[in-house]
């Protein structure tokens, strides 16, 4: 057995079943599907369906007939498709025909699991500030496979305490905490290990279109505050700065140190003003400028 596993190759199962609702909603988007037997027709055109008929037991099948096949396929079908009608995703007219909503064609556009959207849509309200949205997304079923390492928790534990958005009665093993908190970090430019740095930029490459999904699903309520407040956490994000921080620390190079040393300058207030307006100024200004941008 030992050598067989060695030499011989194994067989490559489907896990499309384990996210099937995400494709379903994204061929409904693009009216691939348009009822459910095209929903089942999708799926004889798939490796599942082929790796069915040759590993039943991996997949829960009775048996290999026709019948079974079939039956397992509409079942499979039918239970997708509810779960996205409940999740405001889609909707089902006639029990037979598939028409996609708002939410969905979020979902599909940012490339967002339908709980996730879900998760939005139920959480996101017209009071909702930056602490919340950083919760909120924190919380995308995106981030539920992040690895908890061991010891890991006494870490993030320790990590917590020099945050400034305080979390109360959280278990450090949960991944959306630990999501939360690395979102913090690096938003407090704090240093980290390089494996905690490795899952931070992954989190950051997803949070980018979760926070930019956020602001459509807000858009489409109207809700303008919290929708500049969603707009604003993605330029944060990207900065890798908080809101209340210094216009400064957005600049390559500069440190804390070197923007102690701006504000101590005469004319900060005018580093703000356009380029034109450099002529303007006095020559003691430009000098004091000047010492600045070599700083």
């Amino acid at each position: 057995f030992f050598k067989k596993f060695l030499y011989e190759p194994l067989p490559i199962e489907s896990h499309l079943d384990h996210c099937l609702h995400d494709h379903f909603n994204a061929e409904i988007v693009t009216k691939t599907i348009e009822n459910k037997q095209d929903a089942v027709d999708y799926l004889t055109w798939t490796l599942l369906y082929r790796r069915m008929t040759q590993n039943p037991n991996y997949y829960n099948l009775q048996g290999v007939s026709h019948r079974h096949l079939s039956d397992h396929l509409s079942e499979l079908v039918e239970n997708t498709l509810t779960d996205l009608e409940q999740s405001k995703c889609i909707t089902i007219e006639n029990e037979m025909d598939t028409s996609p909503l708002n939410l969905g064609m979020i979902a599909a556009y940012y490339y967002i699991n339908y709980r996730t959207i879900e998760l939005f849509s139920k959480s996101l309200t017209a009071k909702t500030k930056i602490k919340a949205l950083l919760d909120i997304v924190a919380n995308a079923a995106e981030f539920e496979h992040i690895p908890i390492r061991h010891h890991e928790e006494n870490i993030l534990k320790q990590l917590a305490t020099r945050l400034p958005n305080k979390l109360n009665n959280v278990k450090f093993n949960d991944p959306h905490v630990k999501a939360n908190l690395l979102l913090q970090a690096h938003l407090s430019r704090i240093q980290l290990s390089a494996e905690l740095q490795k899952d931070t930029d992954e989190i950051l490459i997803k949070a980018i279109r979760l926070i930019q999904a956020c602001v459509d699903v807000l858009s489409s309520n109207g809700w303008l505050l919290p929708a500049l407040a969603a707009m604003e956490l993605a330029q944060m994000v990207t900065q890798g700065m908080w809101n209340k921080d210094p216009y400064l620390r957005q600049l390559p190079h500069f440190t804390s140190e070197i923007i102690q040393r701006c504000t101590e300058k005469v004319c900060v207030p005018k580093l703000f003003f356009p380029v034109y307006s450099l002529r303007k100024f006095s020559i003691r200004s430009r000098r004091t400028t000047k010492s600045i941008l070599v700083l």
